[in-house]
This record gives structure tokens, sequence and C-alpha cells, in this order.
């Protein structure tokens, strides 16, 4: 049985964040064409759908890493703040598009919220897609 581990990541994400387009649930809030991703950034992203793709990777680093909350999330999304003169510093990235994505993907039933309050975990229904996503991106990079 093919799983996410067996696949290269970008393309798995690829295939997640089409198969997410298709969801009823999951939409990019009004300001997301004007939101940047983090302190670290100076723009916004310039893909339509940098949304999508954004849920699709949280939904694969929730799936290796296991439970997670939105400020452990933020920190796998940061980077090095430009300070001038200084030393640059690591800054994490926009909390409040993974809190967004997170509550949407919760609703769509791919999350689900651990008992412990120790944030989100992958529920059977997130498990399902990606494993079924990770063994159509094996099958195509096979032929």
């Amino acid at each position: 049985m093919v799983t996410v581990y067996d696949v290269p990541a970008e393309k798995l994400i690829l295939k997640v964040s089409e198969k997410l387009k298709e969801n009823d649930k999951i939409v990019p809030p009004e300001w997301a064409e004007f939101a940047k991703t983090g302190i670290h950034t100076e723009r916004a992203p310039v893909q339509q759908d940098w949304w999508y793709t954004r849920a699709a990777s949280i939904m694969r680093k929730l799936y290796v890493k296991g439970p997670m909350g939105t400020s452990k999330l933020a920190g796998e999304y940061g980077g090095f703040n430009d300070r001038g003169c200084k030393p640059n510093k690591a800054v994490k990235g926009s909390r409040n598009i993974v809190r967004k994505c997170l509550i949407q993907l919760q609703d769509a039933g791919l999350l689900e919220a651990t008992q412990d309050k120790q944030g989100r975990k992958i529920s059977p229904a997130g498990q399902k897609l990606l494993d079924n996503s990770a063994k159509e991106v094996f099958d195509e990079s096979k032929n």
C-alpha cells in the first residue's frame, strides 16, 4: 500500500489541493488575496489558488508530524525577518492563515481535535484522501 511517505511531497500537495478545490467547505476568505503569509515576506502570494495549496500542505504536515496546534504549524511556515543592519531573526508565519485553514479542514471532516487539547490531527477521512492521492501520484510517476 502506498502512503504519503512513498511519494514526493510537492506532487502530493498539488494533487490534494486539486481535490480540495472541489470541496465547498474550503473557500479562501475575501482578504486572502491581500494577505501576507508572515512578517518575513514582503508581498502576498502571487498564485491564485495558494489557499488550497496551504491547506493541503497543512494536511500533509499533520499526517507526517502528528497532532499540532496553530502556533507550532505557524512555526513550520515561518522564515527569517530581515532587520536591516541587525542580524536576521527567525519568525513564525501567519497564525491567522493556519487557524482559518484548520477550521475549514475540520468543518470538511478531514481533521479532528485531539482529546487532550494538543491541537488537531488527521481524521480517517483525511487519511483516506491523502493515501488515495499518494496512490494516484505513485501510479502517475510509475508510467
